[in-house]
């Protein structure tokens, strides 16, 4: 199951409501440690997260890149009722994304 791809709009419209928990990874097509982090996000989302969990192309979202001050990629950002709770850089293993994302 492959993440839903959102757009700069749709990550707006998930900073501005208070939809509980998400998650978005920040990513780019050439980035091989993207895909990477992709797919242990894909393993994770598969073992019942209880919250949707998206893929945004950083190139196509300035907006948040400088507004939640994204220095690299891949990055996960969780957000939590309109709030940044936490920014990952480091997707050391699924297991570690799993236990940041319970």
């Amino acid at each position: 199951m492959s993440l839903q791809e959102i757009n700069e709009a749709k990550c707006e419209q998930l900073s501005q409501v208070d939809i509980g928990k998400a998650a978005i990874l920040f990513s780019t097509p050439l980035c091989g440690t993207c895909k990477v982090a992709e797919r242990m996000l894909e393993v994770v989302q598969a073992t019942s997260v209880s919250y949707p969990i998206y893929k945004i192309n950083i190139n196509f979202a300035p907006r948040f890149r400088e507004q939640w001050q994204i220095s690299s990629i891949p990055c996960l950002v969780v957000l939590h009722n309109r709030k940044v709770e936490s920014q990952t850089y480091a997707m050391q293993s699924v297991d570690h994304i799993y236990k940041l994302l319970r």
